[in-house]
């Protein structure tokens, strides 16, 4: 799956149980991650960044949309920054291999939705924009709440992408788009007159013929008493942080006003952050290779992600399979024993220690026998080959041990889900009832585990009764856990 980020503005900065009510929403939902949260009283507005695949991202941003058209009312809403909705604007930007296309699929999709489920109206900006004047957000949000308000029934330049020329009575309308990523870059002036703010702002945007992919706006930041030039550089290629810094130290100077502070607001690409450290440092042909914790990512061997692991169960390979899946199980069923176990004891008993302890060093062992699993089966698989290729007592015999040990490993597998069943079934009573369905669960992923490797164990037994071979302790082993 594509991953992508998405930075829904909401029109609340100031209240935190409302803010709080909307990014419920989108915490530990599947297949998205939270980021980021960024809120300011003075803009009355709150930005959040996730991260995750498309369709996930589409269920999550809705979700949080449902709520934020219940809590927040434009009719009484003020503050510093423009907006025209609730929801104000949601922007879907393509991460790694992922493609604008796709991007501005996602906002079309959720346009359809928020219009739909919602009644809310639909402009789509950016890259996802319908008309070339929507490319420019500012344009889309010309007029704000009120203005829209008044002119989407009678004036068709405001009609409009999805839905009815009616705004929703306290929700507003929403700009939906696609877009590059973006850097949000504030700076603090050493003044509270807005006047030189505004006037800086209009100097260094690139529609009054300023910097390049550069948005500004001057505002009063009451809460600081500083006036404040906000950015958004929407491609920080063209136009890179510290040009932006010092096309505005320059433009307030002829105020004599300086650059107090800025503020970074969300996320920043790393890069963006290295381009700026070279201006500054005036490093010369600077290798960003040679940092130490990028040297130190590249060094570290990277976990498999659950989503890759069973991408390689679905792939028509023979490896892994059934055994790898098995131990999976077990791994998940003893992580799962070891979180009930914990909430069952409390905080301050450790009469369960012991339990959970067996139960964490289980978890490490089936997470070593997945691997291990799939190595012992492509083991046979190169002994038979041999064999065909090159008979022999030597090479019939390495045929023989490779199956063997393509049954051992999963009986492994089977004791160990056995035990850790075993150790869950006796904490009975001990169980708080909050816990159940997950000592429930728990329970049926070992025995999931269990059945699946025993079912491997026979598959290789039957091969080695074919071959000749002494297999009594295999059978024993199979009568006492099945």
């Amino acid at each position: 799956m594509s991953w992508f980020e998405c930075v829904p503005n909401f029109s609340e900065g100031r209240d935190q149980t409302k803010i709080a009510r909307i990014v419920a929403e989108i915490q530990d939902r599947p297949g998205v991650a939270l980021l980021d949260v960024e809120q300011n009283a003075d803009h009355n507005r709150c930005v959040v960044t996730i991260v995750g695949e498309g369709p996930a991202l589409v269920e999550g941003v809705l979700a949080m949309m449902r709520v934020a058209t219940v809590l927040i009312d434009l009719n009484a809403h003020q503050g510093e920054h423009p907006r025209m909705g609730a929801t104000d604007v949601v922007p879907f930007v393509p991460l790694g291999d992922a493609t604008t296309a796709q991007a501005v699929e996602l906002a079309v999709q959720l346009g359809a939705r928020v219009w739909e489920e919602l009644h809310i109206p639909v402009y789509l900006y950016g890259q996802a924009a319908r008309l070339p004047d929507r490319q420019d957000l500012a344009k889309v949000r010309s007029g704000q709440f009120e203005g829209i308000r008044d002119a989407i029934g009678t004036d068709p330049a405001r009609r409009p992408d999805l839905g009815e020329a009616r705004v929703h009575p306290t929700a507003g309308a929403v700009a939906i788009g696609a877009r590059p990523v973006l850097i949000a870059y504030n700076a603090y002036l050493t003044t509270a007159d807005v006047a030189v703010a505004k006037r800086v702002a209009r100097a260094v945007r690139g529609r009054d013929g300023g910097l390049a992919e550069v948005k500004a706006l001057g505002f009063e930041i009451h809460e600081r008493q500083r006036a404040q030039v906000s950015m958004n550089l929407t491609d920080y290629r063209r136009t890179p942080i510290h040009r932006a810094l010092e096309a505005v130290r320059r433009e307030a100077a002829r105020f004599g006003v300086d650059v107090e502070e800025t503020e970074i607001v969300g996320l920043v690409p790393e890069d963006a952050l290295f381009d700026a450290a070279e201006y500054y440092l005036q490093l010369n042909s600077f290798d960003r290779g040679t940092v130490l914790e990028r040297k130190v990512r590249g060094a570290q061997p990277r976990a498999e992600t659950l989503a890759e692991f069973t991408a390689r169960l679905a792939a028509r390979t023979p490896t892994p399979g059934g055994g790898s899946a098995a131990a999976a199980s077990g791994a998940m069923g003893a992580a799962l024993g070891e979180m009930v176990t914990a909430y069952s004891a409390g905080k301050d008993d450790a009469t369960l220690d012991p339990v959970r302890g067996r139960l964490a060093a289980a978890r490490g062992r089936f997470l070593e026998l997945v691997e291990e699993d799939a190595n012992a089966y492509a083991e046979t698989v190169t002994a038979r080959r041999a064999a065909k290729a090159e008979p022999g007592t030597g090479a019939e015999q390495a045929w023989t041990a490779a199956i063997r040990l393509a049954a051992e490993v999963p009986l492994e597998t089977a004791r160990l889900a056995w035990r850790c069943a075993g150790e869950l079934r006796e904490l009975g009573d001990q169980v708080r009832p909050m816990m159940t369905s997950d000592w429930t669960t728990a329970r049926a992923l070992l025995n999931a585990a269990l059945q699946g490797a025993l079912a491997n164990v026979a598959i290789n037994l039957d091969d080695l009764r074919q071959r000749g071979s002494a297999v009594s302790d295999l059978e024993t082993a199979l009568g006492e856990l099945g």
